[in-house]
């Protein structure tokens, strides 16, 4: 057996077993509050209520559980299972030029891992999502909505891949800098093309009507010094119950969405408040650092790949003998979460700075009671629990739970 095979499977038994543990620590926390609603939410949040999200995010992460071991299973197939080989086999039978079959083997690759995590996805909507009285789809809109997904990796992806294919095989060592700039380019660009070109293929954009919350809203924006392309309402209520609000894009394209199902929970104040969170994000410069985080991560990783694509024992170790671009490229996204999952926790520990920030920069522009009472009854229309277990958490969460960050709203009331 080579010797990155068995740092491999080690690394991915390590990992799964690792998250399973957490999981079931998690469940176990989880049931064992069940029956008491946490002190701080008595009165705002109802024994029935703090149940049901008890029971759905045991529903949600029993499920977790069961894509572990699919995603488990489906890696291996393709790695030491020899999926790949055959793959990149049948492509290369075809005698097109390298770039274009290596394009093709790329994306198949992915479009058939999209057919293996189907099932999972179509009973994580139609059954749990059912169960617990958040699912709004029809099997019409969601089969539509992978397929269109499959399209736009195909439309999008090809141009990339084969970009990158190209780079790879033409440009000498240093291949893998060019190739980074490319993909730093494409990330600004679906940054720009996903709130105009992308997103609306999905759901239908609405400006916020005349009224008093539109008015509410221009003058946070007036007091934030935010500018952006207008403000409008998502019908996620075709889909889901679940209400959330964002901002997207840059500079004069930046656009704020609410979900329909948020405007109808949330009054105007709280809506106000909710919206003050998410300019917080942009206020604090979370939005710059997280891009620039990202940049830094992909120069990393294409850098590593640059070191990998000569190493033979790379390609051996996960069962390709065809040392091809495309191959050390497939094989590079598909092993590389297997080692960055130990990894999870820093950017979970990051992630919730930001929502502390984020949080205080709100409770500055509206005041604490409006956050509070928003964010209690997003945890509640959500079923998001409210008693996580702490590790769990700490590992997978990029919210704080939410007795800390309610606890940390309220201190500044009357202070």
């Amino acid at each position: 057996m080579n010797a990155f095979t068995a740092v491999f499977v080690i690394a991915l038994t390590a990992g799964i077993t690792l998250q399973l543990w957490l999981s079931r620590r998690h469940i176990q926390h989880m049931l064992s509050h069940r029956d008491r609603v946490p002190e701080p939410f008595a009165d705002r949040v109802s024994l029935a209520a703090h149940q049901k999200a008890a029971d759905y995010t045991v529903a949600r992460v029993k499920l977790g559980q069961l894509e572990l071991f699919v995603a488990a299973a489906v890696l291996l197939a393709w790695t030491l299972g020899g999926g790949l080989s055959w793959l990149q086999g049948f492509w290369n039978g075809l005698e097109l030029n390298a770039s274009v079959s290596g394009t093709c083997f790329v994306l198949s690759v992915f479009l058939i891992t999209g057919l293996f995590d189907l099932p999972v996805s179509t009973w994580q909507t139609f059954v749990l999502e059912e169960r617990f009285g958040f699912n709004r789809s029809t099997p019409g809109r969601f089969f539509t909505d992978q397929l269109l997904q499959g399209m736009l990796l195909t439309v999008i992806g090809a141009p990339l891949v084969w970009a990158i294919l190209w780079l790879m095989e033409g440009t000498g060592g240093l291949w893998w800098l060019a190739a980074w700039l490319v993909w730093t380019g494409f990330t600004l660009f679906m940054i720009w093309a996903f709130p105009t070109l992308i997103a609306p293929l999905f759901n239908k954009f609405t400006p916020l009507e005349d009224g008093n919350l539109k008015q509410r809203i221009q003058q946070l924006l007036e007091r934030c010094g935010f500018t952006s392309n207008g403000v409008f309402v998502m019908d996620g209520s075709r889909r889901s119950g679940h209400g959330n609000a964002y901002f997207t894009g840059f500079g004069s394209h930046k656009r704020i969405v609410f979900f329909d199902t948020l405007i109808e929970s949330l009054s105007g104040p709280e809506l106000e408040a909710v919206l003050a969170h998410e300019l917080g994000h942009y206020k604090r410069h979370h939005v710059i650092k997280q891009l620039l985080a990202n940049i830094l991560i992909s120069f990393l990783g294409f850098a590593a790949l640059g070191w990998l694509i000569g190493q033979a024992w790379f390609f051996t170790g996960l069962g390709v003998n065809n040392t091809t671009h495309a191959a050390a490229l497939i094989l590079f996204v598909l092993a590389a979460p297997v080692f960055l999952v130990f990894f999870e926790p820093l950017g979970s520990l990051i992630m919730r700075k930001y929502e502390f920030e984020a949080d205080a920069y709100a409770v500055q522009q509206t005041g604490p009671e409006a956050l509070t009472e928003a964010l209690v009854k997003l945890y509640r229309e959500n079923a998001s629990t409210l008693t996580p277990d702490p590790l769990y958490s700490a590992f997978h969460d990029s919210h704080p739970p939410a007795p800390v960050r309610i606890a940390q709203i309220s201190a500044k009331i009357g202070g």
